[in-house]
């Protein structure tokens, strides 16, 4: 059965997020969640958080997920986990996902577990369960699309609507994405939306605080920070000719880009981010300049991705494609004024002028207006605190509940 087919097996109720109570003598539940990767990008930290929910609740849940580098998740998570074998990948990007999608189907024929809910993250893990649920070893799987990608390979871009029009039911985080769904492919989709830990990101100042600025010399002042690397939908070189726009009138500026694992590659748009950057003369840093103007700190550990945030005078997200903007929740948490973009998903939970700045992703005049205006110190202590106000309505034991129900939900249409 195809989402397609299935758009009508959970109800509008479960599709916009709401919560019922599980009956008291429901069933334990058995899930299986897979993700591509084991490095912290949003789709694989929405697994790891959400099975933990989900484990909290009493669910069975087991993540799967490809060990690419045989170093293991970013962090390792409260529940089980099994890391599936990859090799080193192949060359260019459309043999990488073939490879990808075999070394999954290959990792769960010899695992031969059985769940109730087989429950995939990205295209990756959706196309191998496709070919499983074929061979007859899983019954049905669902797909969660955190976002929608416009490739240029005709390959890739089989791959992902397979990935959705195979699927027995589709899950977003967010209704930007489920209306994307509904528009694109006639898929009515369940929000199943972000969270935060509100005890790991937390204003209150540690130890590392101190530690991470030392390590990234990030002194500078103002401080801006950003997390996901370089890459065109984080809209880096915006970011970046902004920055150089803040630093002409704001010459101690410093700003910290960390992250950056991902699948594809793009070192064509890093060598022209590097190019803009060698001509506005920050990197690399000038001759006796500290601290650095502009800091590439890559991926951290995950332990230090919390005082990151607190470091920051302002967490700065120009970001024009995400499923949600898990990093807002994080940084907001966290305590760090942010200035994003004015653009859905962000402003479903974002709003100009009460919790964060807004501005138009393309206009780096106006991007650079808003890194400056969030440093009035009336300005950023507002956006503070309905900022952190605003995070703690987004648990990821919410998303938990919400996530049960429309498993259980799911099963149900299928018995009838």
């Amino acid at each position: 059965m195809s989402a397609r087919a299935s758009a009508g097996a959970i109800s509008a109720g479960a599709a916009n997020g709401a919560m019922s109570a599980a009956p008291a003598d429901a069933a334990p539940l058995s899930v299986a969640l897979l993700t591509y990767s084991t490095k912290p990008r949003g789709g694989v930290v929405h697994t790891v958080e959400l099975a933990e929910a989900l484990h909290d609740l009493g669910v069975s849940v087991c993540i799967y997920a490809l060990n690419k580098d045989q170093g293991g998740f970013y962090r390792a998570p409260r529940c089980p986990s099994v890391l599936v074998p990859a090799a080193p990948p192949a060359s260019g990007i459309d043999a990488v996902v073939r490879q990808r999608i075999a070394e999954f189907e290959e990792g769960l024929r010899r695992l031969g577990a059985r769940h109730d809910v087989w429950h995939s993250q990205d295209c990756i893990s959706a196309n191998a369960l496709a070919a499983l649920r074929a061979e007859g070893r899983v019954p049905h799987f669902l797909r969660t699309v955190h976002h929608l990608d416009d490739y240029d390979s005709p390959y890739l871009r089989a791959c992902q609507d397979r990935s959705v029009r195979e699927a027995d039911a589709c899950l977003v985080v967010s209704e930007a994405w489920r209306k994307a769904l509904r528009a694109e492919h006639g898929v009515d989709a369940a929000i199943v939306p972000n969270g935060v830990s509100l005890l790991r990101y937390t204003p209150t100042p540690d130890e590392r605080d101190a530690a991470l600025r030392a390590r990234l010399n990030a002194t500078g002042s103002p401080l801006y920070v950003t997390v996901g690397g370089v890459e065109p939908r984080k809209n880096s070189i915006g970011l970046l000719k902004a920055f150089l726009s803040v630093r002409r009138r704001l010459p101690g500026a410093q700003l910290v880009i960390a992250g950056g694992e991902t699948l594809f590659d793009y070192a064509p748009y890093q060598r022209e981010f590097e190019a803009v950057a060698r001509e506005g003369g920050v990197w690399p840093a000038p001759p006796g300049a500290s601290p650095p103007p502009l800091v590439l700190a890559g991926v951290l550990p995950d332990a230090l991705i919390p005082p990151l945030y607190r470091l920051a005078d302002a967490f700065v997200f120009p970001s024009v494609r995400e499923g949600f903007g898990l990093v807002l929740l994080e940084a907001m948490a966290s305590g760090a004024p942010v200035v994003s973009s004015a653009q859905p998903p962000f402003t479903e939970f974002l709003s100009n002028g009460q919790n964060a700045l807004l501005v138009d992703p393309s206009r780096t005049d106006d991007l650079a207006g808003a890194m400056e205006a969030i440093l009035d110190e009336g300005v950023r202590r507002r956006l503070r605190a309905a900022a952190i106000e605003t995070a703690a309505g987004y648990t990821w034991a919410r998303s938990a509940r919400i996530a049960s129900d429309v498993y259980r939900e799911f099963l149900g249409s299928r018995q009838k």
